[in-house]
């Protein structure tokens, strides 16, 4: 790259000289057999000057370059976006303006470049201001596969897999507002349902069933719009694939409490809204020496132990708590363990407290 650009602007360095020798001849302050030398030397000494300064002016260009680089790296493809349109808009419209101007001697030489600047640099602000307003008008879906299947919700659509709809969550969730966009349920989930609900088996019967009606439920809610995607791809046996690739295409979030799906829409870098993360965020802090009032139901693993549980499903394991096995008893939280399984509590009763 130095060499190409020391070749250019030797070249361009010879070129000016040139220009300025006949330039001296023509003043008439030379004449006569040194005419030719003269343009000679003012060639050679531009043609050296330009291969001089060809490497200062690489290293110029080339940090210019990088700098132009790392600004376009950190800016928001929005506000790119938003910038290019106004900067089009300006210029077009300063063209336009510039039209009659340069009928005028002199000025309307200069006058397409005038406007061109002012307003092409109105526009290039305003866009950057507007550049929300510019790209809901020039740009009002993100992706085309999204407006062919009617999918007119600014939020990213939330894809449903089969266990998410089996497990019943999700209409309440949906109910309390905190799942927004379209509820897009493939047509090959709500297959893989009907063969749930059609199979031998009483257990994955009831599930398949299950989760039919809460398909159905969501749909007749007026705080959730459900559309029903007829889209499937032949090559791909496997539906969790077929979830990913679709993910993909509308630029959406998968929605499930599969953890290998999980896993596997993390490695395609898809979105997951994972309804199990959601219940362990959400339940109850317990500190160790808190007090709480449960009710024992069971035996625990170790001797001596009993089981409780809270409100939200959280397992208590009381120490010395066989004992109360159907009794409300007051227990002090000692440790808490987060697990992958959930959040489990372990505790004493407040009477061992006491009597120690």
């Amino acid at each position: 790259m130095v060499l190409l650009v020391r070749i250019v602007l030797g070249l361009i360095g010879g070129f000016l000289g040139y220009s300025g020798a006949l330039f001296v001849l023509k003043t008439g302050v030379v004449a006569g057999f040194i005419d030719n030398y003269l343009i000679g030397v003012f060639a050679l000494v531009g043609t050296l000057l330009g291969v001089v300064v060809a490497l200062p002016v690489f290293k110029g260009l080339q940090m210019g370059f990088n700098s132009i680089v790392r600004a376009l790296v950190k800016t928001p493809i929005t506000d790119l976006l938003g910038g290019l349109v106004g900067l089009v808009i300006g210029w077009l419209l300063g063209l336009v303006i510039s039209l009659p101007v340069a009928r005028i001697p002199v000025v309307g030489v200069y006058a397409p470049i005038f406007f061109g600047l002012v307003f092409g640099s109105l526009g290039l602000i305003v866009g950057l201001r507007k550049r929300e307003d510019f790209l809901q008008v020039f740009f009002r879906s993100s992706s085309h596969i999204r407006k062919r299947q009617g999918l007119t919700g600014q939020a990213a659509p939330k894809i449903l897999d089969t266990s998410v709809i089996i497990d019943g969550r999700i209409s309440d969730i949906t109910r309390s507002g905190f799942l927004e966009g379209d509820l897009i349920v493939p047509g090959f989930v709500l297959e893989e349902l009907q063969h749930i609900a059609d199979s031998s088996d009483v257990l994955k019967r009831n599930r398949g069933r299950r989760g039919l009606d809460i398909l159905n439920k969501i749909q007749k809610e007026p705080y959730s719009t459900v559309r029903i995607l007829e889209q499937d791809y032949e090559d791909v046996t496997e539906v969790d694939t077929k979830l990913v690739k679709l993910a993909k295409e509308l630029n959406g979030k998968v929605v499930t409490n599969d953890y290998n799906l999980n896993k596997v829409c993390e490695l395609h870098g898809v979105p997951v809204l994972n309804i199990n993360e959601l219940a362990n965020s959400v339940k109850p802090v317990v500190l160790p020496g808190e007090e709480l009032k449960v009710n024992v139901i069971k035996d625990g693993k170790e001797q001596g132990q009993g089981v409780a549980y809270l409100d939200d499903g959280t397992m208590i394991v009381v120490d010395g708590g066989r004992r109360y096995i159907g009794q409300t008893v007051g227990v002090l939280v000692t440790s808490v363990l987060q697990t992958a399984a959930g959040r489990m509590i372990f505790a004493k009763p407040k009477s061992m407290e006491r009597a120690l």
